[in-house]
């Protein structure tokens, strides 16, 4: 083991040199930085090291990495001042970065089985963005293909880092296959299907050939005033301003006609409603979190597809006292008394009560029988 750990030592020496010579860290701070690190490789280096051991020697170095940025940029300052050049790019740079790595591989290896471990590996790689994330997200789902979070993990980092929604859907597909009965793994599919639409949808309104996005959202500033505003951004060089009347009348006719994008969301929707459905059949919970999702969008037939919701939920848990307390209090939300009026709340109020009312009588029936 001592030879291994002076193994590991000897090649720090290149990193140590350059710190002492660019004037980050003094010889007494370096030898003491020595010391630190040969008591943790002496700690990993036992027939079997504890996770906190790893732990512990990852926030040391994660510390000391980041006072080496802090007097990096204090020096840089000091070089700017007096007129130097810029501090060039050294090994140094990335020792700490590839060493805290390394350690977070040995770490993973030993322990396998810690999905925490992995998730605090999966972290600093998104972080630091050092170009492994996706050598780890592959191994991390070779070896837990069974958590669904580790498929959600990798299709979020390929849908908003890579921005490749394409490969993003192969991971939420073979993560559905593998955990079919997970329903976080269900929502955030549909989640990240409906947010793709938005985003081409969004692209579209903001080229202006469109109006309006798929989700509710209040912050949003007037398309119609914004578009009003920057009118001249859509008109090409030889364009008059009399075209704006054509253009009037060419918006008005393509509001007539179906929303493309709207009708895609809603097909998106009830796909994968059915075959969550088929997965879930009786889980009471997704069904509420799908319908907390498609209140929260603009779909094309909505109605339609809001009545076929509730019915199938009626039919599925008329016997269960949650989904009657869940129904009376879509009916009737405290928290909104006071932003409406008496007439309003009122009749909302016996309406909640009188759907207690049918639960009631729904579940004493079938107790009975």
């Amino acid at each position: 083991m001592a030879d291994r750990v002076q193994y590991r030592l000897e090649r720090m020496v290149d990193e140590l040199d350059d710190l002492e010579q660019r004037g980050l860290f003094a010889r007494r701070e370096i030898d003491e930085i020595v010391r630190q690190r040969r008591k943790f490789e002496y700690r990993l280096g036992r027939p079997s090291p504890l996770k906190v051991d790893y732990l512990n020697y990852i926030e040391y170095e994660t510390h000391l990495d980041a006072l080496r940025q802090l007097r990096k940029k204090a020096v840089a300052r000091e070089l700017k001042k007096q007129g130097n050049k810029k501090m060039k790019k050294s090994k140094s740079d990335v020792a700490g970065v590839t060493r805290i790595i390394g350690i977070y591989e040995r770490a993973v290896r030993r322990y396998k089985g810690d999905v925490d471990l992995w998730f605090r590996y999966l972290e600093f790689c998104r972080k630091r963005k050092n170009g492994r994330m996706k050598r780890a997200l592959a191994k991390v789902v070779r070896f837990h293909p069974k958590v669904p979070g580790v498929w959600i993990y990798a299709a979020a980092w390929e849908f908003d880092h890579n921005l490749n929604a394409a490969a993003a859907r192969v991971l939420m597909q073979s993560g559905l296959r593998m955990c079919p009965i997970s329903e976080d793994l269900w929502i955030e599919y549909l989640r990240m299907e409906l947010t793709y639409v938005n985003k081409l949808k969004a692209r579209k309104v903001a080229l202006g050939q469109d109006e309006g996005t798929l989700l509710h959202d209040k912050k949003t500033v007037d398309e119609k005033q914004w578009r009003d505003e920057n009118k001249d951004l859509f008109l090409s060089i030889d364009e008059k301003r009399e075209t704006n009347d054509e253009s009037n009348v060419e918006r008005e006719e393509s509001k007539k006609k179906p929303d493309s994008f709207v009708e895609h969301g809603l097909s998106i929707f009830r796909t994968i409603y059915t075959e969550a459905l088929e997965a879930l059949p009786s889980s009471l919970s997704l069904r509420k979190r799908f319908f907390e999702i498609f209140e929260a969008t603009k779909l094309a037939n909505s109605e339609e597809m809001r009545k076929q919701i509730l019915n199938d939920m009626k039919r599925d848990f008329s016997t269960a006292p949650e989904y009657w307390d869940w129904l009376a209090r879509l009916e009737y939300d405290p928290q909104n008394v006071h932003e409406t009026s008496e007439e309003v709340v009122l009749p909302q109020i016996q309406n909640a009560v009188q759907i207690f009312e049918d639960g009631f009588n729904n579940s004493a029936f079938c107790q009975d029988s």
